[in-house]
């Protein structure tokens, strides 16, 4: 997919206001998200290689993924956006929240940072961190579960 049709599809996007568009063309798949930021809003784009067949690696592989055990209980708090994951405000700092902690909905939770931007994620409940599920500096993916709060 050319850079003119991505730009048709973002510009698309912003003046539509829809929320996501996904679309695949031949092993070509695009998705763009629309990710509202407090003082931010900003646009991204994820272009992806789809292989054509499931090759038997990749049944292989989806069905050691169905057996992975259920999610521990209590309110998981996912990635907005794909970035980097960081629970601190600077390296050693002390990270926002620790396992255990009471948190109030609107607190910040960590930061991830997607183009040269740094966006902080806060909790929307109020409860207590059972689990943190990603590391610091760690890449996060769109949607990938990063907290527990019960």
């Amino acid at each position: 997919m050319d850079l003119r049709k991505l730009k048709k599809l973002i510009d698309l996007v912003q003046e539509s206001g829809i929320a996501e568009l996904e679309i695949t063309e031949g092993e070509e798949k695009v998705r763009i998200n629309r990710v509202g930021i407090p003082g931010h809003p900003g646009m991204m784009t994820m272009p992806q290689a789809v292989p054509a067949a499931p090759t038997p690696t990749a049944t292989a592989a989806a069905v050691v993924a169905a057996e992975v055990p259920a999610e521990p209980e209590g309110h998981v708090v996912k990635s907005p956006m794909v970035g980097t994951f960081y629970r601190s405000s600077a390296p050693g700092a002390k990270p926002f929240i620790e396992i255990g902690q009471n948190i109030n909905a609107g607190e910040t939770l960590c930061i991830i940072e997607a183009m040269k931007l740094l966006n902080e994620i806060e909790a929307d409940q109020s409860g207590v961190v059972k689990k943190v599920l990603v590391e610091n500096g760690q890449p996060v993916e769109y949607g990938q579960p990063l907290f527990i709060i019960g």
